[in-house]
């Protein structure tokens, strides 16, 4: 005899189906931007964790000293050099900012909606070069750790933590992502931080972690943060801490103030990225993130080809 399903169990096997097909048009979403990262730029970008030996070959006139093999010379009575490939595989993490002031969107897209949509972009761009991938989710401390793997399969469960993970803090602690960061990954490795940057005090740290890592900024930015319409006193709440503040936007000083204000903002979070020797890419919630995504690497590329 069959046995009937509770309420409670139809609901949990919705909720599950409901999991899937979020992840599931989010694969599907950042497929095309896949291809086109994958197709050149992201495979060209970043260096592999070290060199591996490959061959040796006869001594040429500008060649390195220091790559001479000295066996193989000795063995046959004129110079040879080692040569060396560069190791492809790269272990790529992802530091995603989850704290309370991601859940704010003024263009039907909040603002961790769409770190979670880049982080997946960058996830199976990853995977798909035969990367290794990783998630650091992150507020005041600590929520989850989950360590590089490859394949699909991986991948999908790092947006599902993306996706629903339940914060235990609301704050926002960037230094001591990043020194966590550090804690857990010694070797070389590829990092992208994604997060809205609001916060201070990380500089020292995030030029400490770029000196041991390959570390790329991702600032999440909703246009209402750099523009606010005349609405009279609006009174806002602090999402990390739960603060009411009266912002006056009555007339155009006021309105100008503000603007003036978040300007100043955002030029000392790139003074910071400068100082520590950071690239940091801005995304605006409600606009294209493929085209500063695409921009990025491809000026990076470029960058790399001049050295």
């Amino acid at each position: 005899m069959s046995q009937l399903s509770t309420p409670t169990q139809a609901a949990a096997a919705d909720r599950v189906q409901e999991i899937l097909a979020r992840i599931r048009r989010i694969e599907i979403r950042t497929r095309k931007v896949v291809e086109e990262l994958t197709a050149g730029a992201y495979h060209s970008v970043f260096k592999g964790r070290g060199m591996e030996f490959r061959e040796v070959r006869e001594y040429a006139e500008g060649d390195d000293v220091r790559t001479i093999d000295w066996n193989v010379t000795a063995r046959f009575g004129r110079p040879f050099v080692k040569q060396f490939a560069e190791e492809r595989e790269l272990v790529v993490m992802l530091v995603v900012d989850v704290s309370a002031s991601g859940d704010f969107g003024s263009t039907g897209r909040r603002k961790n909606e769409v770190a979670a949509e880049l982080a997946a972009t960058l996830a199976f761009s990853a995977i798909r070069n035969g990367d290794r991938v990783g998630l650091l989710l992150h507020s005041t401390r600590e929520e989850l750790y989950v360590p590089p793997r490859k394949g699909r399969r991986h991948v999908l469960r790092l947006i599902r933590d993306l996706l629903y993970h339940e914060r235990h803090h609301s704050g926002t602690n960037l230094r001591a992502a990043l020194e966590n960061l550090l804690r857990l990954q010694r070797r070389k490795i590829v990092v992208f931080l994604i997060s809205d940057m609001l916060d201070a005090g990380f500089g020292h740290t995030l030029a400490v972690a770029a000196r041991r890592h390959d570390v790329t900024g991702l600032r999440i930015i909703d246009p209402k943060e750099l523009s606010m319409p005349a609405a009279g006193n609006l009174a806002v709440e602090d999402a990390e801490n739960g603060d009411i503040l009266t912002v006056p936007l009555v007339n155009p000083r006021d309105l100008q103030a503000h603007a003036v204000e978040a300007a100043a903002a955002r030029l000392e979070q790139d003074r910071l990225f400068k100082e520590a020797a950071v690239d940091q890419i801005s995304i605006t919630c409600g606009q294209d993130y493929v085209k500063p995504l695409m921009h990025y690497f491809h000026t990076r590329e470029r960058r790399r080809n001049t050295r």
